[in-house]
């Protein structure tokens, strides 16, 4: 099969579960363990995300600016700073750190 193929049946499997989402009923989705699930599901793919995107760089494990941006937006939260005060933080850190020549 050629990617194209692939690619063709990934998009009718994604519109597929949207038009599947549309069709359950309310009653189902106002209640609490698929709200609870709904939230923990998406904490999870979010907390991989940033971890995926922080220390790995391909096939690597790095250690580099990107942490020491997260560990100082981490901090930021932790001071309840506004949010884009905690981008400005992390964005200041990783400048910073890659001034001091961690890559």
């Amino acid at each position: 099969m050629s990617a194209w193929i692939w690619l063709g049946l990934a998009c009718l499997i994604a519109f597929g579960t949207k038009v599947l989402g549309f069709l359950v009923p309310e009653t189902l989705l106002d209640s609490p363990a698929i709200r609870n699930g709904s939230a923990a599901a998406t904490v999870g793919l979010l907390t991989a995300l940033v971890m995926a995107n922080t220390f790995g760089s391909g096939q690597q494990l790095v250690l580099d600016a990107r942490v020491v941006a997260l560990v100082a937006a981490a901090i930021a939260l932790v001071l309840r700073v506004p949010f884009i005060g905690v981008v400005v933080v992390g964005t200041v850190a990783a400048a910073l750190a890659r001034l001091a020549g961690m890559a």
